[in-house]
């Protein structure tokens, strides 16, 4: 009998993986974020990235940062993790954990806490002062809701399609 392979990703890089691929999907020219959510039993339930809703074009909705509110993207774009919540059709996410190459920002984390998922692992915290991601934390803390940083591997996974 032979030995097993010993280089095999571990659950944490496959599904932070998942995430990182599910953000190159989004057209925002400044910030590519993704989310995959996993049942329990480390099956994938859902993925999603930044973008605009179904029916609204990204080629005539703005993705400017700066100006009137009406005018740039933060009225417009879904966020990875409402939009993996939202592409779920198979019933409940209670008990589920979500990985997201961005901290939740407390609207995000407002629907991660309703849908019933227990953890999330992220890649970045890069506005960890942000009045937003600190009532994020403080309403996943009070909701028991566990989040830890994804511990980078630095490991090169290079696809060839």
């Amino acid at each position: 009998m032979s030995d097993k392979r010993s280089d095999y990703i571990s659950w944490d890089e496959y599904f932070m993986g998942v995430a990182m691929l599910s953000g190159m999907r989004s057209k925002d020219p400044n910030t590519q974020v993704g989310a995959c959510i996993v049942s329990e039993d480390n099956k994938i339930l859902s993925m999603g990235y930044n973008g605009f809703p179904k029916g609204c074009s990204d080629d005539e909705f703005p993705w400017c940062r700066e100006g009137n509110p009406y005018d740039n993207k933060y009225f417009y774009v879904t966020h990875s993790e409402l939009n993996a919540i939202l592409n779920y059709r198979g019933g409940s996410l209670e008990g589920a954990k979500i990985y997201v190459s961005l901290f939740p920002c407390n609207e995000c984390a407002k629907a991660i806490i309703q849908a019933g998922i227990r953890t999330v692992v992220y890649s970045s915290d890069k506005y960890a002062d942000s009045d937003s991601t600190r009532a994020s934390k403080r309403m996943l803390d009070a909701a028991g809701v566990r989040y830890y940083q994804y511990s980078h591997t630095n490991r090169k996974i290079e696809l060839e399609l």
